[in-house]
């Protein structure tokens, strides 16, 4: 399959949840699941090795924050960054390997699905717990375009 027939993974505001330092490497992840999406058969590897590095950071920075606040919900956060970095792992064995290509899109459709309903649901009780202890109380999120389409509804 090729890199044109893919689908694409842009940034939404949707995705911010009000907590600057993860809101940014959220935006990063996004930018560069797009570019593996992107990616032609040939630079799959380069863009799925650039993801695993982010990832490591990105979940490791994660952990830290969660660690040293006592996140309630930290070891489960943990485990299902394990499980998302142990697919990139075996992926990119695979990659290195020779071929796979259909695999390696398979899992950055995955990473695509599976990345909104974290950020809803695991991240953005991680944002509140981090913005509360920092700032003394949750953030308000302004994302454009929501209060447009809340709007509709209320008509």
């Amino acid at each position: 399959m090729s890199a044109s027939s893919q689908q694409t993974f842009a940034w939404t505001d949707q995705y911010l949840l009000g907590y600057g330092p993860m809101d940014a490497t959220h935006r990063e992840f996004v930018d560069l699941l797009d570019a593996l999406l992107a990616a032609p058969d040939g630079e799959l590897a380069h863009h799925l090795d650039a993801m695993a590095e982010h990832a490591e950071r990105h979940f490791g920075e994660e952990r830290e924050w969660m660690l040293a606040s006592d996140f309630p919900a930290t070891q489960c956060h943990i485990d299902e960054h394990d499980a998302v970095l142990k697919s990139v792992a075996e992926v990119r064995e695979l990659l290195a390997s020779g071929g796979h290509a259909a695999t390696c899109r398979a899992l950055a459709s995955e990473l695509a699905r599976w990345f909104p309903g974290h950020a809803d649901y695991m991240d953005a009780a991680l944002a509140q717990w981090m913005a509360k202890r920092r700032m003394g109380g949750i953030p308000v999120v302004l994302r454009r375009g929501a209060a447009l389409s809340a709007g509709a509804d209320a008509d």
